[in-house]
Order: structure tokens, then C-alpha cells, then sequence
């Protein structure tokens, strides 16, 4: 921050960050943030071609030399995202160029999520979210940003399916999405449950490199809780619309946390309740097929 213009300017400017909170039918209250600087995101081309054209920007010898890392282990470096959602916002990215792919980092995911307490460490999938699906990379946000957290926190969305060898797996109802939560303390228990929910996933899309999916964890009070988001879609068809029908939205893990982010000023100003709905309805799973993949795990 102290060596970095663009990113000085840039957390400066997330005070200029319009927001407004809209509720959606059921109760749940969605936090609509108007940033212009998150258009690179958003609008990034993942096509194949588009990546082959371009220099992969997460890999060392691609990135600003101001862009300054602490490494995690030998494998990972925490860098500071420079078009910042959260007060304070890392991306954490492999020291390999190889593909977003989850399963194999699940573990240290949620060793991160252990060692960087205040924050929330996320994923997005190769077609849900990712900028960058050529090389692997989480990403991280301040703690308590998200609606999703306190969400969890009060529990009138969740409900406990079952307990297996001290993880909780929670369901949510009346959330407009499909939303599976493990809760424990035990890191392999979480890992194999997290890998045949990842399998069972898989069944849906055989013909994707990946289940597609968004995935939160953080750590507090001595257990880790990760948030799946199976997803089905990766932009919504509004996103496709011309003239005053284009809402230029391309869901990822903060939208699923329950801050969706509108790099358009006409975009935030015309986005209702019934949008909001119907985006999440269109991209990804719907309760009741996350409820059988609960039931799938519960009987493996």
C-alpha cells in the first residue's frame, strides 16, 4: 500500500463505493455494491482463445514488481488484490502455473482459513467467478463482510441434516440457492466430505473439468465452516441482454455470500428484488437437488 499507487487509490476509493441493502422474498437481505474498478472482473473473458492471447497475470514474472508477496509454505504467496470488494482484500495464488482446480487444494484452504483468521478465504471456480482459470488461486476478504456469516451465526436459514464423526452438515432453506455448510473441527473429516460432495457433483456435469461450484471457509472459535455453493450456470442470461435489459453481473463467491457487486452505476440503480432472485435461481443449484447430494453424502 505504502509502495503501490494503483492499489493506494483504488482501497481509497472503496469509500467512494456506493451500497445498498435490498431484501428478497423470505427474508434474506442481499447487499448490492455499485464498484467500477471490479468491470476487469466482471467482464473478463474466459474463453479459451482470450486466455491463450494473454500473459497469465497471476504468475510471478506477469506481475507489477510493486505487487509484493509473503509466502505461505512452499507451495502458495499472499498477495494484495489491487481492485479491492473488501476493506482489506488478498489474492493467494499457487506458485505454479496450473488450472483453478479445487479438490487437490481443499486441505490448504482450510489451512489458510486457520492462519488468516480475520479474514474469509473463498474460491471460484473456473466458470463461476474466476478472472484467472488458467492458474490456481483463492482469494481472501475481511471477516463479517459477507451477510452469509451471520447468517449462519443465527441459524433461520439453516438446519442441521446430520452429524459425521464430529462435522456438522447444515442445509439451508428459504435462500434462494442451494447452499451445503460443514461445521467441525476435524480437518480429514472435512476434506473427505468435501471430496464426495465434490464427486457426487461431478455426476451432474461429467463433461466439465470441474463441478462447478463456489466454496467459502473461514476458522473462528476453534472450528472451520465452509460454505458450497454447487453452481449450474456460470452468467446469467441478463448478462447477455442488450440496451435496458443488460445487467452486467457475473456471479461469483461474493455474490453468493450475499454482496453482489455492479460494476455498472445503471446496473445498481435499477437492480429489484426479482433480479436478484432470478439470478440466483438461473445459476445454481436448486434446495432441493442440494438437499439429495446431502442425502447422498449421508448414505455413502
Amino acid at each position: 500500500m505504502q509502495n503501490w499507487d494503483l492499489a493506494r487509490n483504488n482501497y481509497g476509493g472503496l469509500r467512494m463505493v456506493k451500497s445498498q441493502t435490498v431484501q428478497l422474498a423470505g427474508g434474506r437481505v442481499i447487499k448490492v455494491q455499485f464498484n467500477p474498478e471490479r468491470i476487469r472482473s466482471s467482464a473478463a473473458k474466459v474463453d479459451a482463445k482470450s486466455i491463450q492471447q494473454r500473459a497469465c497475470f497471476l504468475c510471478e514474472e506477469n506481475r507489477p514488481a510493486q505487487q509484493e508477496g509473503v509466502a505461505f509454505g512452499d507451495d502458495f504467496t499472499i498477495l494484495i488484490n489491487p481492485y479491492p470488494i473488501f476493506p482489506e482484500h488478498l489474492t493467494i495464488v499457487s506458485n505454479r502455473h496450473t488450472l483453478q482446480l479445487i479438490e487437490p487444494n481443499f486441505k490448504q484452504m482450510l489451512a489458510l482459513a486457520r492462519e488468516l483468521k480475520e479474514f474469509t478465504l473463498f474460491y471460484n471456480g473456473p466458470k463461476c467467478g474466476a478472472s484467472a482459470p488458467d492458474h490456481f488461486h483463492f482469494q481472501a476478504g475481511t471477516k463479517g463482510f459477507m451477510p452469509v456469516e451471520e447468517d449462519f451465526r443465527n441459524g433461520k436459514y439453516t438446519k442441521l441434516a446430520a452429524e459425521e464423526k464430529g462435522v456438522k452438515l447444515y442445509q439451508w432453506e428459504e435462500y434462494h440457492c442451494g447452499v451445503i455448510t460443514f461445521q467441525g473441527d476435524r480437518e480429514q473429516v472435512m476434506v473427505d466430505l468435501f471430496e464426495r460432495l465434490y464427486t457426487y457433483l461431478r455426476s451432474y456435469q461429467p463433461d466439465e473439468i470441474e463441478p462447478m461450484l463456489n466454496v467459502l471457509a473461514y476458522f473462528e472459535k476453534g472450528s472451520w465452516i465452509v460454505h458450497v455453493f454447487p453452481r449450474i450456470l456460470h452468467r446469467p442470461s441478463c448478462y447477455f441482454e442488450e440496451g435496458v435489459k443488460q445487467i452486467l453481473i457475473s456471479p461469483a463467491s461474493v455474490d453468493m455470500g450475499g454482496v453482489f457487486i455492479t460494476p455498472r452505476e445503471e446496473d445498481f440503480e435499477k437492480i429489484s428484488a426479482a433480479d436478484l432472485e432470478n439470478i440466483l435461481k438461473q445459476v445454481c443449484l436448486n434446495p432441493k437437488d442440494t438437499a439429495c447430494a446431502i442425502i447422498h453424502l449421508l448414505n455413502k
